[in-house]
């Protein structure tokens, strides 16, 4: 099984390398206010992508162990779920460094920085909840049903409430602006942008990977010391 896996992490670490190095180095378009700050969208952009696919993987883990009961897809759930809410940290404090420095300010009560700092609380609470809870069945149950809840509260945050604002959203594609696809992101910048996604994403996998494995570990001793 591990030498099926190799694969994928090699051409993580060769897609991660070439974003780092890609997007500093390739030229990108000249764009009024944006200028050279509009190399982010390769680490910011890509960062939600990232959580929003591994953040879908929990939710599948959750329906699993609801289905199953099954500890490992508990185990599945609760890490893929926590690298989640790390890259969307991530993309939260990526976005308020861009944000400063295009918009003038880190936070500007933008309806897209609202929503996501909404849905990332929302998940926050989802492992305040797994540690509230001492026995291990009942907390794995409720955490499932709560993480699938969390997820459907994710996508109109994300994608749709920013749009029905009252306020324009400054975020490209929102209020009214035009999306980067339309007119900033040039041929140049698609030759990172869709790798950076590609490996981000990947990066998200491993990590929930690895962590899923230490976290099996670690039950598994623990059930070994109360036998």
């Amino acid at each position: 099984m591990a030498i099926k896996l190799k694969w994928w992490k090699i051409l993580t670490i060769v897609l991660v390398i070439y974003t780092l190095i890609a997007g500093l180095l390739m030229p990108v378009p000249r764009l009024a206010i944006l200028h050279e700050t509009i190399r982010n969208l390769y680490y910011h952009v890509p960062m939600w992508f990232g959580m929003i696919a591994i953040l879908a993987a929990s939710v599948w883990y959750s329906i699993v162990y609801l289905r199953t009961f099954d500890y490992k897809a508990d185990i599945k759930a609760a890490q893929t779920a926590e690298v989640g809410i790390v890259f969307g940290i991530l993309g939260l404090l990526t976005g308020m460094i861009w944000a400063n420095y295009t918009w003038g300010e880190p936070w500007s009560n933008d309806p897209k920085q609202n929503a996501s700092a909404v849905a990332m609380l929302i998940y926050l609470a989802y492992f305040v909840l797994r540690g509230a809870v001492e026995d291990e069945d009942k907390r794995a149950k409720l955490s499932a049903v709560y993480n699938i809840f969390a997820f459907c509260m994710l996508i109109p945050l994300f994608f749709i409430i920013p749009r029905l604002a009252t306020v324009d959203s400054l975020h490209p594609g929102n209020g009214g602006n035009p999306a980067f696809a339309k007119y900033d992101l040039d041929s140049n910048m698609r030759l990172v942008f869709y790798p950076a996604v590609m490996g981000w994403t990947l990066l998200a996998f491993w990590l929930a990977d690895i962590k899923t494995r230490l976290q099996t570990i670690e039950w598994k001793r623990l059930m070994d010391d109360n036998n």
